[in-house]
């Protein structure tokens, strides 16, 4: 039988250790701040019945999803993300719920689409919703999160801008142009202004509108180049009239003072979000330092998402982040500033133990345990090599401490891997005081 030649889909990945250790430690720093804020999670199957996906996405997310049919004859899809199998199950758990319900949910999701830098066809979000409440003050929660969970991920890398707008404020605007009939084609050309620029959106405008038209959306959605937040919405109050969306703008830019975060906050007429279920305020995130590539964490309100399955349709707002496409971003920057990320985040391990006589192998379990009693990580090397060669392994892998037991003595040697410097004749209390500090 010839060998079968190891390979993977494009658009798909395997991940070696520094790179799945990374994402697992985000993913922890996502974890840790969505709880902090009193969201909990849940969980949906990574198959759902075709009809639940189709239909709310839109146009071209629809041509995107992978569909067949499976071995009883159902017609199936995997999920292309995490909102849509949210409103089933919002739908079908209701009355178990405890409204407002703040969830999160972090897992794969699939989308048949072309891929580039940081974009693939099997990726992870990282999804927080609130629903059941029409408040300002969940929109505004959820900006706020936004924010901090990109600044515990990013740290010191770069900073963030969090670019926002109304889908019902640009929904009067072009109302206003007698566009209300193409609203929906033209708020998914004006989404993809930041990936193909202002030049093809211009071209695509023109199967939808006449030049003057054209040459009033492009002025409008330019606006947010034009000045801070405060000047922006002034410009729109003055384009648009006042209205319900105008003041929900009022009302967040009231909490961003009073929170005082307002620097990392643009208003942008420009961020419409392609899909068809945004109803409200809609927000996109982009690293200052690398904003080519895309935003890292998009959303916005949905009013009436469950409407496809339950007469009773409820409120949301929520975000979701492309961990995919900031992990690719934060190593891109890394790569410019490696201590920029953190020490210790893609390490294999805490300490390692080096083994001198396979016999000792039970001795220095034990000792291992109390280390990670102390919730360190330790590995415990296997084989009988040169203590020289088992350095250069721990270096390999990114493991900062060896110790050198002598178990007869109960005395240790303690090589600082960094600093190839070796401290001898140590208690277990004098290892543990220079350890433990990680």
């Amino acid at each position: 039988m010839p060998l079968i030649q190891p390979r993977v889909l494009k658009g798909f990945r395997d991940f070696l250790p520094p790179q799945e250790l990374m994402r697992r430690a985000m993913t922890e720093k996502i974890e840790r701040s969505f709880r902090s804020f009193g969201f909990v999670p849940i969980d949906t199957p990574a198959l759902e019945y075709t009809e639940i996906l189709l239909g709310k996405g839109g146009g071209e997310t629809d041509k995107q999803v992978y569909r067949f049919t499976d071995h009883g004859s159902r017609d199936v899809a995997l999920r292309f993300d995490l909102t849509i199998p949210f409103a089933r199950f919002t739908a079908e758990h209701r009355s178990s719920l405890i409204f407002p319900f703040k969830r999160y949910h972090i897992a794969k999701v699939w989308r048949g689409e072309n891929t580039q830098r940081g974009r693939y066809r099997e990726f992870t979000q990282c999804d927080f919703d609130i629903i059941g409440s029409d408040s300002a003050a969940a929109d505004f929660e959820i900006l706020l999160m936004i924010r901090n969970t990109l600044e515990s991920l990013s740290g010191k890398i770069s900073g963030i801008t969090i670019r926002l707008n109304h889908r019902g404020l640009f929904n009067r605007f072009l109302s206003s142009l007698g566009l209300e009939e193409k609203s929906v084609e033209i708020l998914r050309h004006v989404d993809k202004l930041a990936k193909i620029g202002r030049d093809s959106v211009e071209e695509l405008l023109q199967s939808s509108c006449d030049q003057k038209q054209i040459a009033a959306i492009l002025d409008y959605i330019s606006l947010g180049q034009e000045g801070d937040f405060d000047t922006v919405l002034e410009k729109l109050c003055s384009i648009t009239g006042e209205g319900e969306d105008i003041q929900r703008l009022k009302d967040l830019r009231h909490f961003m003072i009073e929170a005082d975060i307002c620097s990392c906050f643009k208003l942008d007429p420009s961020i419409t979000r392609g899909l068809d279920y945004y109803t409200g305020v809609v927000y996109e995130s982009f690293l200052d330092k690398i904003p080519g590539i895309g935003s890292v964490c998009s959303g916005g309100r949905y009013d009436n998402l469950t409407g496809l399955y339950s007469k009773d349709p409820i409120c949301g707002a929520g975000a979701s982040i492309g961990l995919d496409r900031l992990q690719a971003a934060l190593m891109e920057l890394q790569s410019e500033d490696q201590a920029a990320y953190g020490e210790g985040e893609a390490a294999y391990a805490d300490i390692a133990i080096a083994c001198q006589n396979i016999q000792d192998s039970g001795k220095a379990q034990k000792l291992a345990e109390i280390f990670r009693q102390k919730d360190l990580h330790c590995e415990v090397f296997l084989e009988e090599k040169k203590i020289s060669a088992q350095f250069m392994l721990a270096e390999k892998k990114g493991i900062p401490w060896v110790i050198i037991p002598d178990y007869e003595q109960n005395r240790f040697s303690l090589r600082n891997i960094k600093s190839r410097e070796s401290t001898d004749n140590m208690d277990l209390t004098a290892v543990m005081a220079e350890i433990l500090p990680l």
